[in-house]
């Protein structure tokens, strides 16, 4: 029997100034669709939720960020799992940290530190979502022949 979790998470991390929200949020997606075990398996993740800039509003008439300077983004989300029996909550927040961790060096390089990848209240992620944040969903792939 397989072990299923839902939780909720927020992902922060710096990004170089010319990073886009949108390939940041399919980087999220990606690196959770097969979510590292201990015994060198994976198991299916999947992602919910919203990338966003975080940061104090600039004024209108402010300068652009200069090239080289980072960024602050985020995700709120809710994500899925399912595994072996055993499976708890604070491993699957170990593999997406893991998964995560790697995706974001491999893609942007050591950005002086590694992403923050941790389990927050399920209302934190309702409340808290801006309403401009970026759509991610992991999409599941039908099987072929299958409408």
């Amino acid at each position: 029997m397989l072990s299923a979790h839902i939780v909720p998470l927020l992902v922060t991390t710096d990004l170089p100034t010319e990073a886009e929200l949108t390939d940041f949020g399919e980087l999220l997606v990606g690196a959770v669709r097969a979510l590292p075990s201990r015994d060198g398996t994976t198991f299916p993740g999947h992602l919910h939720g919203g990338v966003f800039w975080l940061g104090r509003p600039a004024p209108p008439d402010a300068p652009p960020p200069a090239a080289g300077e980072l960024r602050f983004a985020a995700l709120l989300g809710f994500l899925s799992a399912a595994g072996r029996p055993g499976l708890s909550t604070s491993k699957v927040v170990a593999a997406a940290r893991q998964a995560i961790t790697a995706a974001v060096t491999a893609r942007y390089g050591d950005l002086g530190s590694p992403p923050a990848v941790i389990t927050i209240r399920a209302d934190d992620v309702r409340e808290r979502t801006p309403d401009d944040a970026l759509p991610v969903i992991t999409l599941t792939q039908r099987a072929a022949g299958v409408a």
